[in-house]
């Protein structure tokens, strides 16, 4: 999870309802690249963070947040707070009942999330296959009072080999006409409707992809052909959200496959505390979110907005109380993430034995309420 960091990069400067579950096959997809990555960083991690870890007191306070009716900390354009991060989650649903899902989640932890995270794939919309509308009824709902991230994935959940894009041809434009031009309009649409912008992450954990979906350069040129694509379409109501593992072993990867500053608003990366979900040891909420936060500012950017766009921890059967304590850290640890400015809970599982990430009994949940009741997570959405 955590190595060494490499030298310094030069930043680039160039320039109705639908299927939006986590799938099956996405999910197995990334829980193979994750174990890869699990098994061979577990003792650099612990090198970094004894470093990192020293320095800080990851449970103290920070200072305070600025007052929600604080001018100053209205929303900037890019949806960046000011003064605190928004809280979001991803919370599991089917085609049809995200709205029901979303409202008993935030009936559970005592608030109305920022942003409500789903994933879409990049098939061309039909009668029978609705999987690659973005902004469906349902998320167009819980858009009323709300900001959405949403996940474009290359793949097509169900569909064969054959019917899997490859970010080659994506940069070649093969499916400007069928997929990307259809679903920009659809965005564009929307904002002028509602006034609305979006987070639109393309391929998120694309690290895990290569090479089965292509090269880190045809990663790059297929992410920078979508976002000049909706540009020449007058689509200006996205904000462009790179998501990565944040293993640190991918460390080169992630340098090769950033589009360049010109193209990416924030940055998101998902760590978790797996416990024995994937034979990992007890970590702490700081000690899987200190050593990629810095690594991103030193090597990716210094400036940007971050998103811990997934975050979450397995439950210890042994202990139930520990999950609960994992997450009481949470608040603490985020004030003193520069720059961090969203935090995304996963309230979910992952494939594997033993690899529940969702919430495990009321005192976790009690818990996460005292998250999300937090000041610094509590800001003006306009």
């Amino acid at each position: 999870m955590r190595f060494a960091r490499p030298a310094r990069r030069t930043r680039g400067d160039s320039t109705t309802t639908g299927q939006h579950r986590r799938p099956r096959t996405p999910e197995e997809h990334r829980a193979r690249g994750r174990r890869r990555l699990l098994l061979t960083s577990v003792t650099a991690t612990c090198a970094v963070l004894v470093a990192v870890l020293a320095l800080r007191d990851a449970s103290g306070p920070a200072g305070p947040a600025g007052p929600a009716d604080d001018p100053k900390c209205r929303p900037t354009e890019l949806l960046e707070p000011p003064c605190g991060a928004w809280f979001g989650a991803f919370v599991p649903h089917d085609k049809s009942d995200l709205a029901e899902k979303v409202y008993a989640y935030e009936e559970q932890v005592g608030r109305r999330l920022d942003i409500v995270y789903t994933y879409h794939d990049m098939s061309a919309v039909t009668e029978t296959r609705l999987e690659g509308q973005l902004l469906t009824e349902q998320e167009q709902r819980v858009g009323e009072d709300r900001m959405l991230l949403l996940s474009w994935e290359s793949k097509w959940w169900g569909g064969t080999k054959r019917q899997q894009p490859t970010w080659k041809q994506i940069a070649a434009g093969d499916l400007d006409d069928s997929v990307i031009d259809v679903q920009a309009r659809r965005i564009k649409e929307y904002g002028e409707r509602t006034g609305k912008k979006v987070f639109l992450s393309f391929d998120l954990e694309m690290d895990t992809r290569t090479p089965g979906n292509g090269t880190p350069a045809e990663y790059v040129r297929a992410y920078r052909h979508i976002h000049d694509r909706f540009r020449e379409l007058g689509v200006d109501n996205v904000v462009w959200t790179w998501i990565i593992t944040g293993y640190l072993n991918h460390a080169d990867l992630f340098e090769r496959m950033y589009p360049g500053d010109a193209y990416v608003d924030w940055i998101g990366y998902n760590q978790y505390n797996y416990y024995l979900c994937h034979k990992t040891d007890w970590l702490s909420f700081a000690q899987t979110q200190y050593a990629t936060h810095d690594w991103i500012r030193a090597n990716i950017s210094d400036d940007k907005p971050l998103m811990l766009s997934e975050f979450g921890s397995a439950s210890d059967p042994k202990r139930p109380d520990r999950q609960a304590d994992w997450y009481a850290q949470v608040p603490g640890v985020l004030k003193d993430l520069a720059g961090v400015k969203a935090a995304l809970q996963w309230n979910y599982r992952d494939p594997g034995p033993h690899c529940d990430l969702a919430i495990a009994n009321e005192q976790a949940w009690g818990s996460l309420r005292k998250v999300a009741a937090d000041p610094h997570l509590n800001q003006p959405l306009e």
